[in-house]
C-alpha cells in the first residue's frame, strides 16, 4: 500500500480500505512571514518545520532551486566544500567542457 495512506478496517466487514493520512504540508500549511533583519531580511521556522529538516538553531541550511520550488536541507559541509571545489574547476575548465560536451 502507498506510504501516503493508512490501513482503516471498516466495521463488521473485516475489509481494508485506504484512508488519506494527512501529509506534512498539509499540516504545516501556514504562511511565513518575512521580517527585516538589519538591512536584510529573513523568516521565522517554526519548531515542527526544524524539527521535520532535523535542523537546530546555529546550523546552516542549504537552499536549492528546483523546477517545483526551492529546497531546505542542513547543510553537509563535505559536498558544500565538493561543490565549491567543482565549481572552481568548471570555471576554470570552461572552453574544455564545453569541446567535450559536443
Amino acid at each position: 500500500m502507498h506510504k501516503a495512506h493508512t490501513l482503516a478496517r471498516l466495521a463488521g466487514e473485516g475489509e481494508v480500505a485506504a484512508k488519506p493520512r494527512e501529509s506534512y504540508n498539509d499540516r504545516m500549511n501556514i504562511d511565513l512571514k518575512i521580517i527585516r533583519i538589519g538591512n536584510s531580511a529573513g523568516v521565522v521556522l517554526p519548531k515542527d518545520l526544524l524539527a521535520h529538516l532535523d535542523a537546530a538553531i546555529g546550523q546552516t541550511l542549504s537552499v536549492t532551486k528546483t523546477p517545483h520550488g526551492i529546497e531546505l536541507r542542513v547543510s553537509q559541509p563535505d559536498f558544500d566544500a565538493q561543490m565549491a571545489a567543482a565549481r572552481e574547476v568548471m570555471a576554470r575548465r570552461k572552453r574544455a567542457l564545453r569541446e567535450l560536451a559536443k
